[in-house]
């Protein structure tokens, strides 16, 4: 799914880096810790968190993210989207809660981007 179909999908606004809005989204990875993405979030997926900090772009950098959507309505910190937009990583904010935004993109044909597995013992 290209990107600015996830924009219209959450009713969403493209923040930074419009220039991608064709790129293509391989899955999503939903968390708000950065733990979570960088030891789970397979590369090229959306993460779609709360955390609204530069954290959440270096993190999306490092585990090679291509684009990170904010929910619940918040608004990045300060020096989130001057970082995002320097490293060429589309930011989206959505009113949406986390639940819907995954929701919506579940039901439109997007899997998940993490790599879970668990040991039954």
């Amino acid at each position: 799914m290209k990107l600015e179909d996830v924009v219209r999908l959450l009713d969403a606004k493209l923040e930074c880096c419009e220039d991608k809005a064709t790129m293509e989204i391989t899955g999503v990875c939903a968390s708000d810790l950065m733990s979570d993405v960088l030891a789970f979030a397979k590369a090229g997926g959306l993460l779609v968190t709360g955390l609204t900090n530069v954290q959440s772009i270096v993190t999306a950098e490092i585990a090679d993210v291509v684009a990170v959507a904010y929910v619940r309505g918040k608004r990045p910190e300060n020096g989130a989207i001057e970082l995002a937009r320097g490293k060429g990583i589309p930011v989206l904010t959505s009113c949406l809660s986390m639940f819907d935004a995954c929701g919506r993109m579940h039901a439109s044909g997007l899997t998940s981007a993490t790599e879970i597995g668990c040991n039954d013992e």
